[in-house]
């Protein structure tokens, strides 16, 4: 989702930081336009920081303006959320006027429209406050708090503006946005899978690996964002459940695979970004293993392929692997890619420096012809980055008379 953040001059200004990370980590982008109100409250410096993009605020920026840049961000944005938005602000949108940027591409702009109040608790109950309230819920503008509590002034009541995980919440929700909708990968269903499997040797013991899943839950809040259905396969991993996913949980490699047999069917695209055990014990001991020798020979049987076996299928999805390797990342990916008879696989590299456990990776998705390099970055936005990327060779290759006309990514081939 493209977010503008629009930022006014409220004390509670100094929590955007926060917001913005908040709203990056459920894979948006955003955007953030500031009054200069707003600028005594909180730096540029610090929002360019935390969003990766030029601040703006100027309406009379000469050099963006020549482009008519407020335009263009009006229609870049699949939702402008004003936050915090103060009694004057709320003004402004109530009586049509665009003195500044902000307000300005909000006149300008399609998208839907949510503001997050933040003020005194008198000022909130005042009755033209409320009456331009009620005026922006009449447009259709969504009205998030504000809370109630302790404010800023000392006193206690409602005007807090909301926290800025609650706001992320909501405003990520496709549904809220209307972003399934319009989303390219809308009508479609995603089947990922991810997490690491757990192959039991007793009851207490078991074979697994260090994935977290982080990827992978990533990879089904992406295709969510883009409109698919999609249906989580998840191995054991301590992670909430992405917004608006089935999830269906396994422990092992052979509970994964018949997760999958029984949903792919109904597929359209399939992802494996599990880390999936290749190797289970061949007897799995009824009772705790007993430490009575010095030294135990463990026999190991090779697990289900299960990226392989749905690759194989005769009406296959658009199927894309993932390949994690400590050395020759390329090289094995593109054999993995040719000998499975993948669509796309996904290669990176791990290790005790990066991959599993942490927050941030670099990528190259491959496939025959082609490629894209995604550089360091957190997962949730290099997991938006791989989808588009997927979305767009899904409509090239599995394309119908419905294909949307794709400029998500630069491609290349």
């Amino acid at each position: 989702m493209n977010i503008v953040l629009g930022i006014s001059g409220g004390i509670a200004a100094y929590k955007t930081p926060e917001l913005v990370r908040r709203l990056r980590e459920r894979g948006a982008d955003v955007q953030i336009v500031m009054t200069a109100s707003a600028e005594e409250f909180v730096t540029p410096t610090s929002l360019q920081a935390v969003s990766g993009r030029p601040i703006r605020s100027n309406l009379w920026d000469k050099e963006a303006e020549a482009s008519m840049s407020h335009i263009e961000l009006a229609r870049w944005a699949d939702l402008v959320l004003i936050a915090p938005a103060t009694a004057e602000l709320m003004a402004r949108l109530a009586g049509g006027g665009a003195p500044d940027l902000l307000t300005t591409l909000c006149l300008a702009t399609e998208a839907p429209i949510a503001i997050a109040p933040a003020m005194n608790r008198v000022m909130w109950a005042n009755p033209a406050v409320q009456a331009n309230r009620e005026t922006l819920e009449e447009r259709g503008i969504q009205i998030l708090g504000p809370d109630v509590g302790s404010q800023a002034c000392g006193e206690t009541g409602a005007g807090r503006m909301l926290e800025p995980d609650v706001i992320a919440d909501a405003v990520c929700s496709p549904e809220f946005a209307g972003a399934v909708a319009d989303g390219i990968l809308a009508g479609r269903t995603v089947l990922v899978t991810a997490g690491p499997t757990r192959e039991p040797i007793d009851p207490v013991r078991y074979i697994t690996n260090r994935s977290s899943g982080k990827m992978g839950y990533a990879i089904a809040s992406a295709a969510h964002a883009l409109g698919a259905r999609v249906i989580l396969i998840s191995g054991p991993v301590s992670l909430p459940e992405p917004r608006g996913t089935d999830v269906v949980y396994v422990e092992t490699a052979e509970e994964m695979q018949a997760a999958t047999q029984d949903r792919v069917a109904d597929a359209d695209i399939f992802i494996a970004a599990a880390a999936v055990s290749d190797y289970r014990p061949a007897e799995t001991s009824a009772q705790k293993i007993k430490k009575t020798r010095d030294t135990i020979t463990l026999e190991l049987v090779r697990s289900p392929d299960i990226l392989a076996s749905v690759a194989a299928l005769q009406n296959a999805p658009f199927t894309v692997g993932f390949a994690a390797e400590t050395e020759n990342v390329r090289k094995y990916a593109l054999g993995k890619l040719e000998n499975k008879n993948l669509d796309m696989i996904v290669a990176n590299r791990v290790g005790s420096d990066c991959g599993f456990d942490y927050d941030d990776n670099a990528a190259e998705v491959l496939w025959k012809g082609g490629e894209k390099v995604f550089d360091k970055m957190p997962k949730s936005e290099l997991a938006a980055g791989i989808v588009d990327v997927i979305a767009v060779r899904f409509f090239e290759t599995r394309g119908d008379e419905m294909q949307p006309t794709l400029s998500i990514v630069s491609i290349k081939e």
